[in-house]
């Protein structure tokens, strides 16, 4: 075989494993959403739903069966996950913009994420969070709901809160490509650089990014203007990766750092091992500083443990993914078609169920489980339909994406 077929190979099932990471990262979402009725630090009754701070946006459901591991899986997710997603949906964003240009990239990325977030949010938001109002409404009515709905002082997004700052990422790529469309090719020599000195600097960056945020605002607080929202310390890191990810996509996958066998998934035990390491270092800090009023330092090696075990985690599951990941049947295969539109319609299903096993006396990682289960069969389902209209096609995707071959 000569080094070009070597270099076909390695990116053929490199973009496999990177294709069935992004089905994969769908199904954590849907199981994130579906724990988090359950989980044991939550109050005995649900959030008020016309009263700052509004916290059933992240609890919609607030169900008396709790179970504590849920908690370590739903901070273990949101310290990396998005993250993970916008690292790689960046990967495919150079490749595409050198096939198609700035203008026909934006075209296709408003249609693509614009459209769907404008109509989910418009008519699947008020839908998803009726049973959110109903669990402590004094006037259960739909149209009671409808006027407490119309008097919040924003329009509630739900998960589909990610794909603004996703099209906004995109806008920014396609202008730099527009401008500096040179830009790939200093990106393809940075990624070519030694791993360790490439994973160092992503570090301190990521410190930059996300540390001096969290001190001035806290990690947890979110900001709502309209339907669109953020997490007020997070938006440089969320930057961070994505572009992380354009950068690596630029300079190819065919390249030993993303070869099964390759530099990344040849350390997968090594890389795992980290992960956890960091995660649970992250944890230890992170309680240390919920009681009373910690010193300065104490918060900030706090806030520094979260882009450490970001890092760590999300680099653990994409040199797993790159090693073990290239399963190619028909069941996968119909995963990676639809998992964009079952990430789309997954919510209104997740609060119906969780609300419809209220009255149900199971531990609560057996309703959580149950959730996960028939909201994955349905939103599946409902994708696979929807999917059979044309237009709806197009936008939710007909095929897998190539990447580009190394430069």
């Amino acid at each position: 075989m000569n080094s070009r077929q070597s270099v076909d190979e390695t990116a053929s099932r490199a973009s496999l494993a990177l294709d069935n990471l992004r089905a994969f990262v769908i199904l954590l979402v849907l199981s994130f959403h579906s724990s988090l009725a359950y989980l044991a630090f939550l109050p005995s009754a649900p959030f008020a739903f016309d009263q700052p701070p509004y916290m059933w946006r992240s609890f919609p459901i607030v169900d008396p069966e709790r179970s504590f591991g849920l908690e370590i899986y739903c901070a273990w997710q949101d310290v990396f996950l998005m993250s993970l997603f916008l690292l790689v949906s960046g990967l495919f964003v150079w490749p595409s913009l050198n096939r198609k240009g700035a203008g026909l990239f934006l075209r296709d990325r408003f249609l693509r994420i614009g459209l769907p977030f404008a109509v989910v949010v418009l008519f699947l938001m008020p839908v998803a969070n009726y049973p959110t109002y109903l669990q402590g409404a004094a006037a259960p009515s739909v149209a009671a709901y409808w006027r407490h709905w119309l008097a919040l002082p924003f329009w509630p997004a739900g998960p589909m809160w990610f794909l603004w700052p996703l099209l906004v990422a995109g806008i920014a790529a396609a202008a730099l490509y527009r401008f500096a469309p040179q830009a790939g090719r200093a990106w393809a020599w940075i990624a070519a650089s030694r791993p360790a000195r490439l994973a160092a600097g992503f570090l301190v960056l990521s410190l930059l990014a996300y540390v001096p945020l969290a001190l001035a605002f806290t990690p947890w607080p979110w900001a709502q203007f309209g339907p669109f929202s953020f997490q007020e310390s997070r938006p440089l890191h969320y930057a961070l990766y994505f572009f992380a990810g354009v950068g690596l996509g630029a300079g190819g996958i065919g390249r030993p750092f993303f070869a099964p066998d390759g530099v990344l998934a040849r350390r997968w035990p090594l890389w795992l091992g980290f992960a956890a390491a960091s995660f649970l270092l992250w944890m230890g800090l992170t309680w240390l500083t919920m009681t009373g009023s910690p010193p300065l330092i104490l918060r900030a090696l706090a806030y520094a443990g979260f882009p450490l075990a970001c890092f760590g985690s999300c680099f653990a599951v994409l040199a797993v993914f790159l090693r073990f990941g290239r399963s190619n049947s028909r069941l996968v295969q119909s995963l990676r078609l639809n998992a964009y539109g079952i990430y789309l319609v997954h919510y209104p299903f997740v609060v119906w169920l969780q609300y419809a096993l209220l009255p149900f006396a199971w531990p609560g990682i057996v309703k959580a489980a149950t959730v996960f289960t028939g909201t994955l069969l349905a939103s599946w389902a409902t994708t696979a339909a929807i999917r059979l209209l044309p237009p709806a096609a197009a936008i939710l995707g007909t095929r897998r994406q190539a990447l580009p071959r190394a430069s």
